[in-house]
Formats: structure tokens, C-alpha cells, sequence
């Protein structure tokens, strides 16, 4: 956002609110800020909650994780400088999925990381071929990600978010895929476990709204009762209040 809003009204009045905001709760950076509430985010994803997060909800909480004890901001941003080399001193160990990535440090291109595969991936594609596939799991043996992926259609367009997917190559092992375009060897919709919780990822801004430009009107979702892309939404919504059954022995 920095290189096209930076002088924008609104750009500036998120810039103070955040500012005020983090002196109030006695943080010297935004920055420090935010990294206090990630950890609180993975604190509770530890002890039980059930977490989903989308578009750049997603990346920027591993980054903050990883980066911990770090100074990742530019002078632009905080008014002091980076700590030096700090893409070689990145913990991937503390994140929830994502691992091996490189943060971009040009304040000019409108990207975090390595993680997101907008660029080059999405803007070569012709929106007709840029969906995703849902996994089919097996009810029987996978019930969380077969509730996670209850749809009424398997192929789900695609749509844009500062986080539009994600690079399949930074995904950590452990981390189930639900949802892919193989073809464009990216991931849309993602899922693990964290301690006694769950978290599940999923890429990219507005299901209805394929550029959802700054500025842009709300999607009326009364428009799209049908929604394949806010069906994924609403099964996360719904998720924390299903129970599993006890088994009969």
C-alpha cells in the first residue's frame, strides 16, 4: 500500500490510529504491537481455539512470528533502520505453515514475501483458468477437512487479495492442502493443528469480487446465495460448534 496510498488521507489516518493505538497500550513500534498479538493468536490456537484467517491475515501472522526479536520495518515505516540481514535470521520453527520464505524489503512492490504467488502466477493468468480444486476427503477416516470442504461445487474460481495463494515450495510438510491448482503449483486453502487447536488458511480477499480494488463498494452477498467461494467461509463459521460423536465399542 505504501507505494501507491502512502499520501492518502486514508492511508495516513490508519497510519495514526495505529501509532496512538500502540503507545496507548505502551508499545514503542506498531510493530511490537502486532507481534504481541500474533503470539497471542498462536497462544490460543495452542490451548484449543480454532482459528481461521484469510487473504494477507495469513502470511503476515507467520512473518510476525518468524521475525520475532527482529526489526523487519523500514525507516519509512517505524523511522529507524531494519535489523541487518534479518532474512537470514528468520524462525520458521515458530510459524503456523509457512517455512523457507524470503520477505521482500523494496517498499515500492506491493508484496510481504515470497509466500504469495500473485505475482508472477496470478497476473499471467486468464481469470478463467484461474481457479482451485477442492480435495476430496473421506468422511470416514477425515472428518474436520471433509466439514472444512463441504461444497456444493469441487472447482472454486479464483479471486485476488494482497495475498492471492500460496507458493506450494514454502508450505511446511505437515500442513494438509485443501484446496489447489496444480497446474499453477499453488495452494488456495490450507489446514494444520497447533498444539490442542486448529488453524486453516485461506487465500485472497473477496470470493465474489475477482480484483476488489481499494475503494471498491462491498460485495452484497445477497446477490450470491449461492456462493462457492463463501460456502468455505461459512463451513469455518460453523466449524467450532460441530462435535464429534463418541464411537461405539
Amino acid at each position: 500500500f505504501y507505494s501507491n496510498y502512502k499520501d492518502a488521507a486514508w492511508y495516513r489516518e490508519q497510519v495514526r490510529y495505529n501509532e496512538d493505538n500502540a503507545a496507548r497500550l505502551g508499545f514503542k513500534k506498531v510493530s511490537q504491537l502486532k507481534l504481541a498479538v500474533a503470539k497471542n493468536i498462536k497462544e490460543y490456537t495452542l490451548g484449543g481455539g480454532f482459528l481461521f484467517a484469510m487473504c494477507s491475515g495469513t502470511d503476515a501472522l507467520d512473518i510476525a512470528l518468524a521475525a520475532e526479536g527482529l526489526d523487519i520495518c523500514e525507516a519509512m515505516y517505524d523511522g529507524d533502520g531494519s535489523t541487518p540481514n534479518y532474512n537470514s535470521k528468520l524462525d520458521y520453527s515458530k510459524t503456523f505453515a509457512f517455512t523457507d520464505f524470503t520477505l521482500k524489503t523494496n517498499p515500492y512492490e506491493y508484496e510481504f514475501s515470497t509466500i504469495d504467488a500473485t505475482v508472477p502466477v496470478h497476473v499471467t493468468t486468464p481469470q478463467n483458468l484461474d481457479n482451485f480444486t477442492l480435495f476430496d476427503f473421506s468422511a470416514k477416516w477425515d472428518i474436520v477437512p471433509t466439514m472444512l470442504c463441504q461444497n456444493h461445487k469441487q472447482l472454486i474460481k479464483g479471486f485476488y487479495g494482497q495475498t492471492t495463494s500460496f507458493n506450494k515450495q514454502y508450505i511446511k510438510k505437515d500442513v494438509l492442502i485443501m484446496g489447489e491448482n496444480k497446474s499453477l503449483n499453488i495452494a488456495r486453502y490450507i489446514h494444520g493443528t497447533m498444539g490442542k487447536g486448529t488453524w486453516t488458511f485461506y487465500s485472497g480477499h473477496d470470493p465474489e469480487d475477482y480484483q476488489h480494488k481499494v475503494g471498491d463498494p462491498p460485495t452484497d452477498l445477497n446477490l450470491h446465495p449461492n456462493s462457492a467461494g463463501y460456502r468455505l467461509i461459512l463451513n469455518n463459521i460453523l466449524f467450532p460448534a460441530a462435535k464429534k460423536k463418541k464411537q461405539k465399542t
